[in-house]
């Protein structure tokens, strides 16, 4: 990395803050996705889907500066009816559409297990809106609708993510 890139990235975050209007919510949010009417659940499936801890901009977008400030407490659980839950990471990696890819990742050591956001750096997460992830080892997404948007408390120590 050379030194000049080094430079913004540490001065990313703090620009980020400055522009934030005051009282706006922003920062580390409990965001639920559940299933959307699919051919398999017409009506949807709260019992299939995803409680991840993410960083946002008060346009509910997600941020890319904020995730570098807190990236080891942004966790995903994976919660599937007759399934154990997968838990890992939120990561944001260089490259992909738009420049950069979200993604989640449940084991380090591997690509393979990985499961892709469609766009998701140009989604919103607000309640009611849509977003789509691609299972690792599958060719197509599904889509999830935001169930809820709150408070970043099961991020912390003790949390559903601990």
């Amino acid at each position: 990395m050379s030194h000049g890139t080094h430079g913004i990235d540490e001065a990313a975050p703090r620009l980020t803050r400055r522009l934030r209007k005051p009282g706006a919510p922003s920062g580390l949010h409990r965001v639920t996705l559940t299933l959307a009417r699919c051919p398999e659940h017409p009506e949807g499936s709260a019992g299939r889907g995803y409680d991840i801890v993410a960083p946002l901009r008060p346009d509910g977008h997600l941020d890319a500066a904020l995730w570098h400030e807190t990236r080891d407490r942004c966790r995903v659980r994976r919660f599937w009816t007759g399934e154990p839950d997968r838990r890992g990471k939120l990561v944001h990696r260089a490259g992909g559409e738009g420049g950069a890819t979200w993604l989640i990742d449940y084991e380090d050591w591997t690509n393979e297990d990985d499961e892709a956001g469609y766009r998701l750096g140009t989604h919103t997460f607000v309640e009611g809106e849509y977003i789509s992830i691609r299972e690792a080892g599958d060719e197509e997404y599904r889509t999830f609708r935001v169930a809820r948007v709150g408070a970043r408390n099961a991020g912390g120590r003790g949390g559903v993510f601990a």
